[in-house]
């Protein structure tokens, strides 16, 4: 099991493990119908649900199934979006999400290149990866940004609640470790190109 670390500083920003004290400020863009257009949870209708949310997180940190930190811009400690991991064997995602008030100001980017150069430091990493909705360049531009390389189509892959019941197409995008094998021949051997 992966812990997590109590904080993560860049440049600009502070990422660390989230309270409820946090609620407020998670409720605030958690509610925005631009922040979760794209994201594959409900927009939160209340606190209650932003409290439920901040118990799961907990929940998951504990055990390890997810890593989430809240991002606050030092000396202020308010939340001003979240940045989680899974940790799955050799292979770790990551999702994100911003208040629209700090878009377009590069934070997104700062956060998702600390997660990923942190995934990439743990020892059994060989893979980062994440997708984003076909239709939402700006997260795909983040993730140019902190050197992920687009795989492909994920065709119907997840239910982005906030725009349709129905799975919709996504883009992958990874990093990994170390350059991809050579392609094999049929009988096992590297092909020659």
């Amino acid at each position: 099991m992966v812990k997590a670390p109590i904080a993560i500083e860049t440049e600009r920003l502070r990422l660390r493990l989230p309270t409820h004290f946090d609620a407020a400020a998670i409720f605030d863009y958690a509610r925005d119908p631009e922040v979760t257009r794209f994201t594959n949870w409900a927009a939160h209708p209340s606190m209650a649900v932003t409290h439920a949310f901040l118990d799961d997180c907990a929940a998951k940190i504990a055990t390890g199934e997810e890593l989430s930190w809240v991002l606050t811009v030092p000396p202020d400690d308010t939340a001003i979006g979240m940045v989680s991991v899974r940790v799955r064997g050799h292979s770790v995602d990551f999702g994100y999400a911003l208040n629209r008030r700090f878009w377009n100001l590069g934070y997104g980017t700062e956060a998702a290149r600390a997660v990923v150069e942190w995934a990439l430091g743990l020892e059994s990493t060989y893979r980062v990866w994440a997708t984003c909705d076909v239709d939402n360049p700006a997260s795909a531009r983040v993730l140019e940004k902190v050197g992920l390389t687009r795989e492909g189509v994920l065709r119907c892959w997840e239910v982005r609640p906030n725009l349709s019941p129905e799975p919709r197409d996504a883009y992958v995008y990874a990093r990994v470790r170390r350059a991809a094998s050579p392609p094999l021949a049929a009988d096992g051997a590297p092909r020659r190109r």
